[in-house]
C-alpha cells in the first residue's frame, strides 16, 4: 500500500488512467484504480462493474475506503450491496455502512438505524469475510453517537441470544466493543 500510494501522489487523480488500471484485472493495479478514481466521474453503472470484479477482501475493502463512500451514491450503495448474495459485494455494503459511519458527518441517524436492522437480518452468514464485515457495521456504527450506541448494542444483545452461531459470534463480539470503557470515552466525546 505504501508504494501504491506513492504512485497515487505523483500520478495525481486521474479518471481515465483508473478505468485503464481497473480494466488490467491486476489485483495491485486495481487497488491504485481505486485510488486515483475521481469520486465525481464514477457513475453507478461503473461501481456495479467494478463490484462485480471483486475477489479478495483488500480490494473491496480499498475500493469502499478510497471511492465509493466519497460519491453520492455510498448510503443507498450500502443497502443495496448488502441485500446481495455475492460474498464480497455483501461485504461491499457492510463495508461502506463501516465507512459512511466514520466519514459521512451529514448522514442522519435514521440511515444508521436501517443499516443496523439490516446488518441484525443478515448477521447469519457463515462466511468469514461477510460475518466481519456485519461485526464491523455494527461496532462502528454504535460508536457514532450515544444514541447509536444504545442500539447497537440492542441489536448485539438479540444476536448474541440468536440460534444462529455466526450471529452469536457477531452478538457477542460486537457487544465486547461497544460496551467498552474506551468506545463510551469516544462516544461521550462526540456529544459534546
Amino acid at each position: 500500500m505504501k508504494t501504491l500510494r506513492a504512485i497515487a501522489r505523483e500520478t495525481g487523480c486521474n479518471h481515465a488512467l483508473a478505468e485503464a488500471l481497473w480494466a488490467s484485472g491486476i489485483h495491485e493495479a486495481r487497488i491504485l484504480a481505486s485510488i486515483v478514481a475521481e469520486p465525481k466521474c464514477v457513475t453507478l453503472a461503473q461501481m456495479e462493474q467494478w463490484v462485480a470484479d471483486l475477489d479478495s477482501w483488500d480490494l473491496c475493502d480499498q475500493c469502499c475506503t478510497n471511492l465509493w463512500v466519497r460519491t453520492p451514491f455510498a448510503r443507498d450503495q450500502a443497502l443495496v450491496w448488502s441485500e446481495r448474495d455475492e460474498e464480497f459485494v455483501k461485504r461491499a455494503g457492510f463495508v461502506l455502512m463501516v465507512q459512511v459511519a466514520g466519514k459521512d458527518q451529514k448522514a442522519p441517524a435514521e440511515l444508521f438505524q436501517r443499516y443496523l436492522a439490516r446488518a441484525e437480518r443478515e448477521a447469519h452468514d457463515e462466511r468469514n469475510f461477510v460475518k466481519k464485515a456485519v461485526n464491523w457495521a455494527i461496532r462502528e456504527i454504535g460508536q457514532r453517537s450515544a444514541e447509536l450506541n444504545e442500539t447497537a448494542i440492542a441489536v448485539a444483545q438479540r444476536l448474541q441470544a440468536s440460534d444462529s452461531r455466526t450471529a452469536r459470534w457477531v452478538g457477542s463480539d460486537a457487544l465486547r466493543e461497544l460496551t467498552s470503557t474506551k468506545i463510551a470515552q469516544r462516544v461521550a466525546r462526540r456529544e459534546l
